[in-house]
């Protein structure tokens, strides 16, 4: 062989060395490539799986929370039924079917007398149950049920507080799997008589929990506070095992030991376990009040699956040695796998948006029947988000017969200003249960929101506590528009502009206060109403909004009003903020003064709109003005001894033409009607002292008597309409 050959050879030889060298440095660098793309993607996926799990447990806690909320507060505006029925027993039954009537969400109730506290009633528990369409009476008050040893019974009784009881099938009672919420009932004595329920199927938890759908193969758990399954994907585990009976049939007992008690101390959180040699993935958190905690449980295969296959193909295709064109198709597959994920991820964003509507929509309070049938309060409230969610909240309640209630407008607008809303919301639910100053309510607020707020998001709010009895309002303003006060006119409440929630750690919220008389009103809005925009970017405004509440109607029909206002002004400019509303029509005819006589002043407002109402005439509401001033001013300064604070009830009543006021006080006993009446014949220096002012009321009503029960003054004056 020539020397030529030879040299040829061994250039195409190492040619072919070059470019396998070449190769393995493609191959290497694209597999180092690979890998850690693998890497971060995988990170990626399990980040994705942790934020959809999270987001899936707030979720469901919150539909959770929220037939909580129902429960607990129509019970507990059912609480003073229960006081008044106790010396009625009669009326007992009532009470319970009174509960499970006006709360669809109560399927079972029932007032059990304490053993005993009844002599006529040794044992006593009327039970009223939902079945289908009609409610069923039975009695608890049996051998074979024996309520009293009932934990629903036996834990408000030892506690004297409200109680959620360990899921259980209420067989003799309700005949479903349920659990119990119990209000200790006190009697005038401050004695516990009784025990006011309140019971909640179970199947709803089941179906909401079973909706769960983070992943195909992803389940959903929920746990009573003693690690009980109430709901399970295995049936034979459900009120039958416990969580921490499972421990032996885990690979790492360990890793599932810290997971249950964890989860038993009401922490939230993740933990990986392992069964049968298949990794998992559990979310879980406590649902508060409850005892209970819910639980979402992803397989690994699940979340780690697709990448896995990818990663495989990849390496068969290198492997093969096309790892240039693969690379490229592989690169084109990886853009496409990457905009169907997109496509699919909006297709679920605008799904949980659509839920997300469902359920803010469903937080917001809407006038119970027990609100409709008070008669010294009027309320309406109303909100149309600008987006399918939105950062506009309201909020009422009554506690201890005062009216807790807020209105706040969250900055910005879409997903994060709904969560943000939803935090505010549950906030003051949450502390407006216990407090009773809008000021330290507010306040609490901030500092909770200053501490998480990363994204530098605010909320402006306006809250306020009424008195009911008493026509006394606290309120507190944290940067919010000043609500409008309904009373001889239409004008905005004074209020202090103070900062809005979480901007100013730390911030002290000044707190204001004034009374609100019969009819008084006050309307509260977000910004979103008076800055609403026409095609021609002209604003909606605050003169417009007085003109459409200058009819006294009832509340929902002034929020109408403003509605069809706005509507006609805007036309046919698409919304560009959230809207919020809240009118509240204040109508006790009862008005409670200090014995100071600066107090005197809040009379004369009260006895016109009074009369007003009533159709009086000038003359009338002149003369009924005159006499009651002059008693009640007579209360206030000589009822009481000097420096004894104490209080003037003055209270109307209209009924066949005759309008009635009764003054009543706990002051020294004193019956004006005994006094005579001044010798109007004599010269005024020649009459003695006293007997003139009640020588006025006298003529100025048609009627004057006067009673003395329970240590109390009680004057009846009454004039003719």
């Amino acid at each position: 062989m020539r020397l030529r050959d030879l040299l040829s050879i061994n250039y195409y030889r190492q040619k072919a060395k070059a470019g396998l060298l070449v190769i393995v440095i493609a191959a290497l660098t694209f597999e180092g490539i690979t890998l850690v793309q693998f890497y971060f993607s995988r990170s990626s996926i399990r980040e994705e799986a942790e934020r959809r799990a999270q987001s899936e447990l707030e979720t469901t806690k919150l539909e959770i929370i929220d037939v909580i909320d129902q429960t607990e507060t129509g019970l507990r505006n059912s609480l003073w039924l229960a006081q008044w029925a106790l010396q009625r027993p009669d009326s007992i039954v009532a009470v319970s079917r009174r509960v499970v009537e006006n709360n669809p969400v109560i399927a079972g109730s029932t007032l059990a007398l304490v053993p005993d506290y009844d002599p006529a009633h040794p044992l006593f528990a009327p039970y009223v149950v939902r079945q289908g369409d009609s409610l069923v009476y039975k009695s608890l008050a049996t051998e074979e049920y024996n309520y009293p040893r009932q934990e629903w019974f036996t834990k408000p009784l030892e506690t004297g507080l409200s109680y959620w009881s360990e899921p259980y099938w209420d067989e003799g009672g309700g005949e479903i799997l349920m659990t119990t919420f119990s209000l200790p009932v006190m009697d005038a004595k401050g004695r516990i008589a009784a025990i006011l329920t309140a019971d909640i199927s179970l199947d709803w938890l089941t179906e909401l929990v079973g909706e769960i759908e983070v992943y195909p193969k992803a389940f959903g758990i929920l746990t009573s506070r003693s690690g009980q399954f109430m709901v399970c994907p295995e049936e034979s585990l459900v009120m039958t095992s416990r969580m921490q009976d499972m421990k032996t049939s885990m690979d790492d007992t360990t890793s599932y030991g810290e997971l249950s008690r964890a989860i038993l101390s009401g922490e939230a959180g993740s933990r990986a376990i392992w069964q049968r040699g298949k990794k998992y993935y559990v979310y879980f958190a406590p649902v508060e009040r409850t005892g209970w905690s819910m639980s979402i449980v992803i397989p690994n295969d699940e979340i780690y699956g697709t990448i896995r296959k990818v990663g495989g193909l990849i390496a068969f295709l290198q492997f093969l040695g096309v790892l240039l064109l693969l690379l490229i198709l592989q690169f084109t597959f990886r853009n496409q796998l990457r905009m169907d994920r997109i496509a699919e991820k909006e297709q679920k964003m605008e799904n949980d948006l659509r839920i997300a509507s469902n359920i803010q929509m469903a937080m917001i309070p809407k006038a119970s029947p027990a609100f409709m049938a008070r008669h010294d309060l009027d309320i309406a409230a109303g909100i149309v988000p600008a987006r399918e969610v939105g950062g506009d909240l309201y909020d009422f309640f009554v506690r201890d017969e005062k009216l807790f209630f807020c209105i706040g407008d969250v900055s910005g607008k879409g997903v994060p200003a709904a969560l943000v809303m939803a935090m505010t919301r549950s906030q003051f639910r949450t502390l407006a249960l216990r407090e009773t100053s809008p000021a330290r309510i507010v306040s609490a607020i901030n500092d909770s929101m200053s501490e998480v707020n990363e994204n530098n998001m605010f909320v402006t709010l306006f809250c306020g506590v009424l008195d009911l009895v008493t026509g006394h309002l606290l309120y507190c303003n944290a940067g919010h528009n000043a609500p409008l006060s309904f009373s001889r006119d239409i004008r905005f409440l004074d209020v202090l502009p103070n900062v809005a929630i979480g901007i100013v750690p730390g911030m002290e919220y000044q707190e204001q206060d004034t009374y609100l008389i019969y009819d008084d009103a006050l309307f509260l809005y977000t910004d979103g109403i008076t800055e609403a925009e026409n095609i021609n970017q002209d604003l909606f405004g605050e003169e417009r909004l007085i003109e459409a509440l200058r009819s006294r109607r009832r509340s929902e029909e002034q929020l109408n009003s403003v509605r069809k206002a706005i509507n006609a002004f805007v036309g046919e400019a698409p919304q560009s903020d959230d809207k919020a509303m809240l009118f509240l029509h204040y109508l006790n005819p009862r008005l409670v003064l200090r014995n100071e006589i600066s107090e005197i002043s809040r009379l004369e407002p009260f006895i016109e709109a009074v009369l007003r109402g009533a159709g009086c005439n000038d003359a009338t509401v002149m003369n009924l003005n005159l006499a009651l001033e002059e008693v009640v001013t007579n209360v206030v300064l000589y009822a009481y001894p000097s420096g004894m604070e104490g209080t003037v009830s003055i209270e109307a009543r209209q009924e066949d033409g005759v309008m009635s006021f009764i003054i009543s006080d706990s002051g020294r006993p004193f019956d004006p009607t005994l006094v005579p009446d001044a010798d109007t014949t004599l010269a005024a220096e020649d009459r003695a002292i006293g007997g003139l002012g009640i020588f006025l009321v006298r003529n100025l009503v048609d009627d004057l008597s006067y009673e003395r029960k329970d240590d109390k003054n009680y004057l009846y004056l009454k004039k003719k309409i």
